[in-house]
């Protein structure tokens, strides 16, 4: 399959960069510094501003599939504004270049917790907060799209972040509520599981114009 993606260099996306092509899939990557990804077999890297729905639209053509894990970056002050001019930039693009199925990395904000979504919660991390709002913002916009054949994915709230952890392709799933772990505890995954799950996705063709979230 051939497959464009978006955020590459970053912690979540150089996690599903490995796992398509481990899969034998032809990966374009977007990137606004493509001289930071190695050279490697079926993987294409293209100098592209995803704030601009042209640059998209001109390096997804031809692509069966668009996978995004854009970050705006969770120190930029104006991480809000940038994030959702992104998110609108790849969507419009993805769409002009006539691609149909859209997969993208969302946050665990806009899960919900008894009716009440995460970001909404008064103890959720004031210094996240910008950032899971954009990803929650982003996800109400995309459930209006009906031209797209689009899946977000949630990650749970207990992510391992700071290393990709171990692939194990064994996970759980579920829909709009945060998988809990038997004593009550929030779920977590891996970075490496996490992209297994999405690609799953993709091949599989399923949660077609829906949220599904996953945890071990």
């Amino acid at each position: 399959m051939k497959v464009a993606l978006i955020g590459a260099t970053g912690f979540v996306g150089a996690a599903l960069l490995d796992e398509l092509l481990s899969r034998g899939h032809e990966v374009t990557a977007l990137a606004r510094h493509p001289e930071k990804l190695t050279e490697r077999d079926h993987l294409k890297a293209v100098k592209a501003d995803v704030l601009k729905a042209q640059d998209v639209k001109a390096a997804v053509s031809g692509a069966d599939a668009v996978v995004s894990a854009y970050n705006a970056g969770w120190t930029n002050p104006n991480i809000y504004n940038d994030f959702m001019t992104g998110s609108r930039a790849i969507v419009e693009g993805t769409k002009a270049a006539g691609v149909k199925r859209y997969l993208v990395v969302g946050g665990a904000g806009s899960l919900y917790i008894n009716g009440q979504q995460l970001v909404d919660s008064p103890d959720f991390p004031a210094a996240i907060k910008p950032g899971a709002t954009a990803a929650r913002d982003m996800l109400t916009k995309l459930q209006k799209e009906s031209s797209l054949d689009w899946t977000l994915l949630s990650p749970p709230i207990a992510m391992h972040l700071g290393d990709r952890g171990e692939r194990t392709a064994h996970y759980r799933t579920g829909k709009d509520e945060p998988l809990m772990q038997p004593d009550g505890q929030p779920g977590t995954i891996s970075v490496s599981d996490l992209a297994v799950a999405l690609v799953d996705s993709l091949e599989q063709g399923t949660h077609k114009q829906a949220r599904f979230t996953v945890a071990y």
